[in-house]
């Protein structure tokens, strides 16, 4: 499928509608250089270092006991990877990094200390132990602080199919960048300039115990491929991106193919005009909405509830959003980027609604800022697993189609976002709409509401839902917002 026309992307670069731009044909899934890189990298298989961490926890936790320790836990994190990028077909950077810590906490009654290293030898072991209760000793009391029930500790871990490494030489990574580059470089002559490729994998392994008895962990991989290009015409250069993410390599989209979507779409954006400031619909793209959802999380958040530092500290069982959305989290979806079968507390997770009709329904909470706010942990420890935002969808080229004059952000500039208030500006640069259709680029504009008026204000959202992180979201359509241009 091809076609002479701007395109609205999906989160596999996939064009969900064809306006009046650019050629573009339908990317495939495999890519021979997938196949060909599988060569060995020299990488560690974290699997067979997984079960030795579990039981140096299990050691940590024993030496703080012996120490005077009345309950501990310890929490570490094993980083393995490989990183090249290119530029303009010239290698860049070669980056290796393999990184272990271990964080202690030990308490003493309701007082606490932490410390952490990088060294796992007996005797680093003992004085990091030793450093925590140090610390411990010299804290107040919080009558909040101490481990989760046991109780909320999983009696099993599944297999979340997390793991899948590649075998991914350094020479394989950059024939995949180069590929890439070349590809978006040979779209078009105006793209003459790049910012660079780069090829990456990287292995994990997360390893949580505490004085209750539970030791779990966890290995998984993260791949990935990104491709940064310039177009040039008389108006100016434009810069614009793609990249494609995957727990397995033979998820990711071809290397060729994220390079001419990364040239498409700079060139999209060639010769932007200004806009009348006023009121207007605005339409945030998949990537953008991402944003405004966590948001919305942040606000939600434990710490920020009950320092009451959040625009949304008293809406809980309250209309927050358009009653036809919904904020929910799966930690467990097999192969995903979020999925987590326990939390930063070792708590197991679980499917949940943080909102429901629009209505909040869970804030986002550990053990500590349950305990603070009288209520039980959400099981978010660390964050979120997997949030995606769902509701009364509409095909991107409908939600589009409705707008008479708007914008459609792809882009968004600047931190001018109050959590305590929800007053939101940012500078944003993307595409104006006229009577349904994409009509040129605009730039160097700035947008502004507030949070809570533009999540209740929120009649449809799009199908092109993108999965490519730990917040799915798909195309937001906010009914008014001041737009800000000539």
């Amino acid at each position: 499928m091809s076609c002479l026309g701007f395109r609205i992307w999906d989160n596999r670069g996939l064009p969900n509608r064809c306006l009046p731009i650019v050629t573009r044909s339908t990317p495939s899934t495999t890519s021979s250089t997938l196949s060909k890189s599988a060569t060995s990298a020299g990488l560690p298989d974290l699997r067979a270092s997984e079960a030795a961490i579990k039981a140096q926890v299990e050691q940590i936790l024993h030496e703080a006991q012996s120490q005077g320790a009345s309950a501990a836990e310890v929490a570490v994190g094993e980083d393995v990877g490989l990183g090249v990028s290119v530029r303009m077909g010239e290698l860049e950077n070669v980056e290796f990094n393999q990184d272990r810590g271990f964080g202690i906490t030990a308490y003493i009654g309701q007082q606490k200390g932490s410390a952490s290293t990088s060294d796992s030898s007996p005797q680093a072991v003992a004085e990091t132990v030793a450093k925590a209760l140090q610390i411990a000793k010299h804290t107040q009391p919080d009558e909040y602080s101490g481990l989760a029930d046991a109780a909320l500790m999983p009696d099993s871990l599944p297999d979340l199919d997390l793991y899948h490494p590649w075998a991914l030489t350094a020479d394989a990574a950059q024939e995949m960048a180069l590929e890439s580059e070349a590809a978006g470089l040979a779209v078009d002559g105006r793209v003459s300039n790049s910012d660079g490729a780069q090829a990456s994998t990287q292995l994990q392994c997360r390893v949580y115990g505490n004085s209750h008895g539970f030791v779990g962990s966890y290995v998984s991989t993260r791949h990935g491929l990104s491709c940064v290009l310039i177009a040039r015409d008389d108006a100016g250069m434009q810069r614009d991106h793609w990249y494609t993410v995957a727990r397995a390599s033979q998820d990711l989209e071809a290397a060729a193919d994220v390079g001419r979507t990364a040239a498409e779409r700079a060139l999209q954006r060639l010769s932007p005009r200004k806009v009348p400031t006023g009121k207007y619909p605005v339409v945030f793209s998949p990537q953008m909405s991402a944003g405004l959802v966590g948001h919305v999380i942040s606000a939600l958040s434990g710490s920020a509830v009950y320092r009451k530092s959040s625009f949304l500290h008293d809406k809980l069982g309250q209309l927050a959003l358009s009653e036809h959305l919904n904020i929910i989290e799966q930690p467990r979806l097999a192969r995903q980027l979020g999925s987590a079968s326990f939390d930063g507390d070792g708590v197991a997770t679980w499917d949940k609604s943080f909102v429901a009709n629009g209505v909040v329904e869970n804030f986002l909470l550990s053990t500590y800022s349950a305990k603070r706010l009288g209520m039980q942990t959400t099981g978010n420890a660390g964050g979120v697993h997997n949030v995606t935002l769902t509701g009364t969808t509409k095909p991107i080229a409908d939600l589009i189609g409705q707008v008479k004059n708007g914008l459609y952000v792809t882009e968004l500039m600047g931190q001018g976002v109050n959590g305590v208030t929800g007053d939101y500006s940012r500078g944003a640069a993307g595409f104006w709409i006229e009577n349904g259709e994409i009509s040129y680029p605009v730039d160097e504009i700035t947008i502004a509401g507030n949070l809570l008026q533009m999540m209740t204000n929120i009649p449809y959202i799009g199908d092109d839902l993108d999965v490519r992180g730990n917040m799915r979201t798909p195309s937001v359509l906010i009914e008014e917002m001041m737009v800000a241009g000539s």
